[in-house]
């Protein structure tokens, strides 16, 4: 897999994709999510779901379709204050239809700021309490003056759908590896865009290349989204074999990954094993049920192994959830750097096996299957000796290859590579496939 990859060329892809989706004003539903998978599907496959508003998924309900034309704030002389078209993050997300003039007083119950970070504007939400309200940086709400305000926000909140996506490719197994983007975030780049630009690029990869397991890639809204999809599948859920959220992928700091529920399942020690082989700083967290839909997945009655790859993580950076997390913030060569660790983590995910070594009475002599130059040592420059040995030593039918690798201390290819070399030469047998 490695060997097609391109990194470069795709970090400047995903760069040049997010810049292309930061302008829409995407929420938990409506027509920015759709505008965003009409053009996720110009690249991949797209299967697009719609929920009514209104349908029972598990003990949540979807929630009415919100949409916005256009909001701002004027002062007595007319002059705008704020505009939405300026900037997503100034209308506080489903914000009511509102036209009213007001005195500074009574607006500022409506008004968020940061005053720690005086220059930029906060991101903010109000989905299940109908309200309305502006974000604008804390300098700029000090300097207003007393006096009226025209305040207007032309926006729909009524019954209508939600939207996810889904693009499935199918391996030679129907075992299911799930690969989850949140979809709600405007002009958010780290914190939203960088997952979903991350995730088209493997799927674009993926559908180049052979492969045993089956991919099945959702974009849908935090929380209720990954819950409508949750419920609307529970009878396939047991094909899902593995599975990673994408987010906060594309900027600056090391690789993290937060484990599933369990700790210990495969995604877990793949995800792992690859970053510490990596050479590069990483992190790794314990679960927690708190973050992205890695705790949706990994609920109680769900119970699927579902981590969280991202590089900074959500809430710890002061960009998060607000202006400054802009196409500046993230980078195309950490996003190829995190499109690569994926691919890494795939690699392990699609070559890893449990073998027999077939000559278990001590070490079989290596040079009579073509494994030994004549010197004495191995072949220069195909296997590594001592990979080999590890394999043979390890390959009781109990310890999968990734074990192994974990154990010798060495990457997960070059005891592949070993692994097949036994394999053709009649010392290992390779057990039925097992996720």
């Amino acid at each position: 897999m490695m060997n097609l990859l391109d990194s470069e060329a795709a970090g400047r892809r995903m760069h040049s994709f997010a810049a292309e989706l930061y302008p829409l004003c995407r929420s938990i539903t409506g027509d920015g999510v759709r505008f965003s998978l009409q053009r996720i599907a110009q690249d991949i496959p797209l299967a697009v779901s719609e929920v009514t508003s209104g349908s029972d998924v598990f003990d949540w309900t979807v929630p009415d379709e919100w949409n916005v034309r256009t909001a701002w704030i004027k002062d007595s002389s007319g002059r705008e204050v704020v505009n939405f078209l300026n900037h997503n993050l100034h209308l506080v997300g489903y914000s009511q239809s509102v036209h009213q003039t007001m005195g500074l007083a009574e607006m500022k119950n409506h008004l968020f700021s940061l005053p720690d970070q005086p220059d930029l504007i906060p991101y903010r939400t109000s989905y299940y309490k109908k309200t309305w309200g502006f974000c604008l940086p804390h300098s700029q709400l000090v300097g207003l003056q007393e006096g009226d305000y025209e305040v207007f926000i032309d926006s729909q909140l009524v019954k209508g759908s939600l939207t996810y996506g889904e693009c499935f490719i199918q391996g030679e197994s129907d075992d299911e590896v799930i690969i989850s983007c949140h979809t709600c975030h405007p002009s958010l780049a780290n914190d939203n865009l960088s997952g979903i630009v991350v995730g088209v690029e493997l799927a674009k990869f993926l559908a180049s290349v052979p492969r045993r397991l089956s991919y099945r890639f959702l974009f849908a809204p935090a929380t209720i989204g990954s819950i409508v999809w949750l419920a609307k599948h529970q009878s396939s859920l047991n094909k899902i074999k593995h599975g990673l959220v994408l987010t906060c992928v594309g900027d600056s700091a090391p690789m993290t990954y937060k484990r599933t529920r369990h700790g210990d399942s495969v995604i877990d020690r793949a995800t792992e094993h690859v970053l510490k082989t990596s050479g590069s700083e990483f992190r790794i967290v314990d679960f927690h049920p708190y973050g992205y839909d890695e705790r949706q997945f990994g609920s109680p009655g769900i119970n699927l192994p579902v981590g969280c790859l991202m590089r900074s993580i959500h809430g710890t950076f002061p960009e998060y959830h607000t202006s400054a997390d802009n196409l500046d913030f993230i980078r195309p060569a950490y996003l190829a750097e995190s499109f690569t660790r994926m691919v890494d983590v795939i690699q392990v995910l699609e070559e890893n096996a449990t073998y027999v070594n077939m000559k278990p009475q001590c070490e079989p002599r290596l040079g009579k299957y073509g494994l030994y130059g004549a010197g004495g040592g191995q072949r220069a420059g195909q296997f590594d000796e001592l990979a080999l040995l590890w394999v043979l030593n390890q390959s009781d039918g109990s310890s999968d290859l990734l074990a192994i690798a974990e154990r010798a201390g060495m990457a997960f290819e070059k005891i592949h590579q070993a692994a097949l070399a036994l394999e053709k030469a009649g010392l290992l047998q390779r057990e039925p496939r097992s996720i």
